[in-house]
């Protein structure tokens, strides 16, 4: 059996890889191909597009991408088509992926598509349900989505977070400030310059400065060298450097989760453009932006979005976090909690290879 597989984000990806590993370890013969990126390419799928070249953020972003993205999904699909390709599991990115699976159903009478972690149309608005029912099958990985397709008569497969299975509770020797400014351009280039005020006003504090890559280092202005309280990394993997942590101060994303399930206090951080601010300060519906504080629905983490994302307000926020510290491990133990399953990802990939329940 050959699987297509469309994701365009690097959360995303990772969430893929892991689902394709598992997947393999339960049928040798399944084949994955079609868009992904480096986690996906290592759990062994065959890339004929990489993210890298699709990664959009914002509104604004979107829309200058568009006719690059139309003419992608095009080309997809006559790739499916040539193939013979039956299945098709598409990963989050939802501007792109409701699109395309309104194409697959229209080109491809006979085409089964699963969609893993659907669009947050909880947070950006309802009205792409009916876009969302086309798909056959609707994994979703937090709780709450559950009930919310089921006040839209669709039902999902939930089995727990995947994310808990992979990231366990660190032993940390609490000695740094942890420093995550994303993987995106926009994301470094506008957080950056708040870190490194930070920085160089605490000179007696020890900070770790984690990129995802030492590519991420051509979008930071600043020379970096002299900032002495400064280190930076981008090949440890992040429950290394955590073990350094004694806080974190992360970009709004999946990172987040990741952190609360190492039981590293965060301080959420977020900046964009004026008008990708405005259009989503219209579209969005809940009260916070980050998964772990969505989970309980209440702000365990501090969330600093647009003029509060300041080095003043962050080391403001450090201080309170610090009188708050067994407030938010106990909060941490609740989230934890909520989103833990049993053999969630062999749960999840055998239902993907087989497209029904036991």
């Amino acid at each position: 059996m050959k699987i297509f597989v469309s994701s365009g984000e690097v959360s995303g990806d990772l969430h893929l890889s892991y689902l394709v590993k598992k997947a393999k370890e339960i049928d040798r013969t399944v084949e994955f191909v079609g868009v992904a990126g480096a986690n996906s390419r290592e759990a062994g799928v065959k890339i004929i597009q990489d993210i890298d070249e699709l990664a959009v953020m914002g509104f604004v972003q979107a829309l200058q991408k568009y006719s690059f993205l139309k003419k992608k999904a095009t080309e997809y699909l006559e790739y499916i088509k040539i193939e013979k390709i039956k299945k098709v599991i598409l990963v989050d990115y939802g501007g792109f992926n409701l699109k395309f699976l309104e194409l697959l159903k229209k080109e491809i009478k006979d085409i089964e598509v699963c969609f893993y972690i659907p669009p947050k149309l909880w947070i950006w608005g309802e009205k792409r349900v009916e876009k969302l029912r086309l798909a056959d099958h609707i994994m979703v990985i937090f709780p709450w989505e559950v009930d919310f397709y089921k006040k839209h008569g669709i039902d999902v497969i939930y089995y727990g977070n995947p994310f808990t299975e992979k990231y366990k509770i660190v032993e940390r020797v609490e000695k740094k400030i942890l420093l995550l400014p994303g993987s995106r351009k926009q994301e470094i280039e506008r957080l950056m310059p708040e870190f490194l005020k930070l920085v160089e006003n605490n000179p007696n504090e020890n900070y770790l400065l984690k990129l995802v890559s030492k590519d991420n280092l051509k979008w930071i202005k600043e020379n970096l060298k002299n900032y002495k309280n400064l280190e930076i990394v981008w090949e440890s993997s992040l429950e290394e450097v955590v073990k350094q942590a004694k806080i974190a101060i992360a970009t709004s994303g999946t990172v987040t989760l990741e952190l609360a399930l190492m039981a590293v206090p965060t301080i959420v951080v977020y900046k964009t453009g004026v008008l990708n601010y405005l259009i989503a300060k219209y579209i969005l519906k809940v009260g916070y932006v980050s998964l772990p504080n969505l989970t309980l629905n209440e702000e365990v983490f501090p969330e600093l979005l647009q003029d509060r994302c300041n080095a003043k307000e962050i080391e403001k926020n450090i201080v309170l976090m610090a009188e708050r510290k067994q407030e938010i491990k106990d909060k941490i133990k609740m989230i934890i909690e909520r989103l833990s399953g049993t053999n969630i990802l062999e749960q999840y990939s055998s239902f993907l290879l087989k497209g029904k329940l036991e």
